[in-house]
């Protein structure tokens, strides 16, 4: 397919969704049945995802779709389903042809939006991701402005028509108008077709959590827009005509987190220098990317524990999966914050140790301390565990919430304690020797002794000396068991202190007066 008429496909298929889209919201007659409605708003990403959290069924995972291909191709959903988009670019078209576009670097606050809208949501609020979400806001646009100015208009050619005796349009009811609903939706078509005219797509790229969203995705997406270094001329066309100011010409790169795939580039380069590239091809690229690589990998893991679903960090030897959950009274505190009360009320969750941290094992929490204790760290130890010599974070800390810990005090301060439970442990559930928490426990508060069992096999079995243990967690990073583990870490309210290790190295006493036996 030639790259214009790859461009003219795109201002199809985002016509007809745009159009379909507007006629579920302004259908007056009543004629749509709910199953072309489902259809029509299926690949909408906000509504598919939170239905998805509510039940997941094949039935909302539009979103996943949605994800998947802007994996392959990157974001086809802002330029060809999300009808705000459309909008935009309708705007901008009505603009006038004759704006010319930039490059604009990349700006941080769309993820400051992106982080407080997350947020909020996770906080039991979703009026930010509410006026934010793409679909939510077309909606409003259309049922609060556009669909009373239509009932208007209809009513008042069924009237018109009555006087000459026709009576083929009927008289729809009046819409009931708010003050507030109406201003919402005049104040965010105001500013959504303010940015569209003047800086395109500067919105999906700036506001949008979605767009946001699927911008991070994009950037490891398998096909994407690059440009061929010696065909390129730098006329400067493709810029001209970037909504998203997203090609750096300088630089002869194309910012894929920003794109928003419409295709415009393509169309107007006349030496064919802008072209599709495969990206998972790119070796050297994707090396030097490996930074926000990395944090999409953290992110990743970070979902998958929110989501439920086990991590593969260690070989799961478990013949089905273990049905006793963990059920920890209180979540760890970093080593040198006292306690989770001191450590919750001094706290600014400006994640410095997060940074610092070398192991990884502190996160961000959401309510494990409570509504006000949100996003503060915690020790995740299906993360990782925290290292027995490290004392970084204590060392970073502006506010004092963690005070300073010398490597000695460190390795005797009781986080938590471990807690064993039988029942999940593949000694007991497979009849099968284990022994990864006991390996890996730096004090040895976890030992391995004799278990008995039926078919007289020399298996043994995790004991917990509680005095010893330190809540480091190595243990329960270590546990292969999934989805719960057969021992974990329950954190002290109030740090305590461990009894020292004992050595397990046997003394060797040297007679240094006798001569050596060779």
């Amino acid at each position: 397919m030639k790259s214009g008429h790859l461009k003219l496909t795109r201002v199809f298929v985002s016509l007809a969704f745009f159009g379909l889209t507007a006629l579920v919201f302004l259908d007056l007659a009543s004629v749509i049945p709910p199953w072309f409605t489902g259809g029509i708003l299926y690949l909408q990403f906000i509504p598919s995802l939170l239905a998805f959290m509510h039940g997941a069924a094949l039935g909302a995972a539009g979103w996943l779709f949605v994800a998947a291909l802007t994996v392959l191709f990157g974001r086809v959903y802002c330029s060809t389903v999300c009808p705000l988009g459309t909008l935009q670019d309708a705007i901008g078209f009505t603009a006038g042809k004759r704006r010319r576009f930039h490059f604009r670097p990349a700006g941080t606050i769309r993820y400051a939006i992106a982080a407080v809208t997350a947020l909020l949501l996770v906080g039991g609020s979703g009026l930010l991701l509410n006026l934010l979400d793409p679909f939510s806001a077309f909606g409003r646009i259309l049922a609060d402005l556009v669909r009373p100015a239509v009932i208007v208009t209809n009513n008042i050619a069924a009237a018109a028509f009555e006087q000459f005796g026709q009576y083929a349009v009927s008289r729809k009811q009046w819409a009931v108008l708010t003050p507030l609903a109406v201003g919402v939706a005049a104040t965010t078509l105001v500013v959504v077709g303010w940015l569209a005219a003047r800086r395109g797509r500067l919105y999906c790229n700036t506001v949008c959590p979605v767009g946001t969203l699927l911008g991070l995705v994009s950037r490891i997406s398998w096909l994407g827009l690059g440009i061929d270094h010696d065909r390129c001329t730098k006329c400067g066309r493709c810029v001209r005509v970037c909504k998203a100011g997203c090609i750096d010409l300088a630089r002869m790169r194309l910012d894929a987190g920003r794109c928003v795939a419409c295709y415009n580039c393509l169309a107007a380069c006349p030496e064919g220098a802008v072209h599709f590239e495969n990206r998972w091809r790119r070796a050297p690229a994707m090396q030097a990317d490996q930074g926000r690589r990395n944090f999409l990998l953290h992110s990743g893991v970070s979902l998958l524990g929110l989501a439920g679903l086990p991590e593969t960090n260690a070989t799961v030897l478990q013949s089905k999966p273990t049905t006793i959950p963990e059920a920890v009274t209180a979540p760890v505190s970093p080593p040198g914050s006292i306690s989770i009360e001191r450590f919750s009320s001094l706290c600014t969750a400006c994640h410095l140790c997060v940074s610092v941290c070398p192991s990884r094992v502190l996160s961000p929490s959401l309510l494990e301390f409570g509504p006000s204790g949100m996003m503060q760290p915690r020790l995740n130890f299906r993360a990782s565990y925290c290292n027995f010599e490290c004392t970084l974070c204590s060392q970073v800390c502006p506010t004092g919430a963690i005070l300073p810990l010398t490597p000695e005090d460190k390795k005797r301060t009781q986080l938590g304690v471990t807690r064993f439970i039988k029942e999940n442990c593949v000694v007991v559930t497979d009849n099968t020797n284990c022994g990864a928490c006991s390996e890996h426990c730096p004090t040895k508060a976890v030992r391995m002794v004799p278990y008995p069992n039926p078919l007289n096999r020399a298996l043994f079995i995790p004991e917990v000396h509680a005095d010893y243990c330190i809540g480091c967690g190595a243990c329960e990073h270590a546990c292969p068991t999934r989805p719960f583990k057969a021992i974990c870490v329950d954190g002290n309210p109030v740090h305590a202190r461990s009894k020292k290790p004992e050595s397990t190295a046997p003394e060797i006493k040297i007679n240094d007066t006798e001569d050596f036996p060779f």
